[in-house]
């Protein structure tokens, strides 16, 4: 088969599937959800104003696992039958054996995602603390470290560093996509974004260790990204679904593990290609620690909810709701079409392309800042109008209307 064959094949046979699967039981959901109790009632830090059923986190799931699972069973019956083996492709039967030695990595993987699917299923239904579910995810993002190609590595010979990093990397990225699931189609859509951009960088650059496109880990991120789109079509402006903590938490579990999975560069040639994962995640840390900084500086919580998120402010400043997505799915492409090139370029060229990142976050920091600071005087100075009315004028009784000559 041409080598231009393989990622359309590659799509049909991650993403299709997923997104039939996932769009399918998140239809049943959205029957089903006000049953079980799963609505997401409205109240003052929310922008719906009825209730929407929730636990479409459990179509993605089911997508995601369902062409995982698929896969999965096919490479052992390839592995136990000749026949089929060799009805695969030259270029696909080469990495059969590769695939099965990772099929204990994958059902780790999936056990630990099935477990935050479910503690943010059981959060969506009857509330969970915050130090609970903080505990679990830290306890399932060291289950994972114990796995040693699950490490972060980024040229640090440290294991003493690089697990402790790893796993605030996983609990980061399942925090910040939770904190990104305020708005209709918005952390759906920058998942679906953040995945597709990841796997295009997995496949169209090459394992510097093999020379080979990571056809493994782009298939792995390919199912999450097919499990989004399903759920997308029930979410989309005005959403009839919400995905839920449940959602949230396995899309930051699976993408945060996709990028510690794939090798970016070698270290002698394209190093700061290993800082791909950063600009693909860049918006939603920008949105978690822009929001930690309000509530911190307000003197509250950083585990408090509210209505600082990067789209509630876009929302303040007089965007629209679709309009405030829309911009943060544009910033979050472009700062991941940024990561692109880092693999295709020299230092110069990557450090060029860093400082393009920095400069697209910065931009939208000051106008943020410069408009919320405007907002504020006006507020203010609407505020001492009401306190400080004018005092009606006084006739004057000589009937000169209170001129005086020169």
């Amino acid at each position: 088969m041409p080598p231009e064959y393989r990622l359309p094949l590659l799509v049909a046979v991650t993403v299709l599937p997923a997104m039939l699967i996932s769009v399918t039981v998140v239809a049943l959901l959205r029957r089903w959800a006000p049953r079980l109790g799963l609505l997401d009632r409205p109240n003052q830090r929310k922008v719906h104003t009825t209730p929407i059923p929730l636990g479409g986190g459990i179509g993605i799931w089911a997508g995601w696992l369902g062409t995982l699972g698929a896969g999965a069973a096919f490479v052992l019956a390839a592995r136990s039958s000749e026949g089929l083996a060799a009805w695969l492709p030259p270029w696909a039967s080469q990495h059969l054996s590769g695939a099965a030695e990772r099929l204990d990595m994958l059902a780790v993987i999936v056990g630990c995602g099935t477990v935050l699917m479910i503690v943010g299923l059981i959060d969506d239904r009857y509330g969970l603390g915050w130090k609970l579910r903080l505990g679990i995810q830290f306890a399932v993002a060291a289950g994972c470290v114990s796995i040693p190609e699950l490490r972060l590595t980024a040229f640090i010979p440290l294991p003493i560093v690089t697990v402790p990093l790893t796993v605030v990397w996983i609990v980061a990225m399942i925090n910040a996509f939770n904190m990104l699931d305020n708005m209709d189609g918005l952390s759906g859509g920058i998942g679906t974004i953040v995945g597709g951009l990841l796997a295009a960088a997995l496949l169209l650059g090459a394992d510097p260790a093999t020379g080979q496109p990571q056809l493994f880990v782009a298939g792995f991120v390919l199912t999450l990204v097919g499990g989004l789109v399903g759920f997308l079509f029930h979410n989309r402006p005005p959403a009839r679904i919400f995905m839920g903590d449940a959602g949230s938490y396995l899309i930051g579990f699976v993408l945060s593990i996709a990028t510690l999975l794939g090798t970016y560069a070698g270290q002698q040639e394209h190093p700061l290609a290993v800082l791909t994962p950063l600009f693909l995640m860049a918006v939603p840390m920008y949105d978690m620690l822009t929001v930690i900084a309000i509530r911190l500086k307000q003197g509250r919580s950083p585990f408090e909810a509210d209505r600082n998120h990067l789209s509630h402010r876009l929302v303040d400043l007089g965007f629209t709701k679709p309009r405030a997505v829309a911009v943060i799915h544009l910033l979050t492409a472009t700062c991941g079409l940024g990561a692109l090139l880092l693999a295709r370029t020299d230092l110069p060229g990557a450090l060029l392309v860093a400082a393009m990142v920095g400069c697209v976050l910065a931009l939208i920091g000051l106008i943020e800042l410069t408009a919320r600071r405007r907002l504020k005087a006006a507020a203010v100075e609407s505020a001492e109008r009401v306190a400080s009315p004018v005092s009606p004028a006084v006739p004057d009784p000589s009937g000169a209307g209170g001129a005086k000559e020169s």
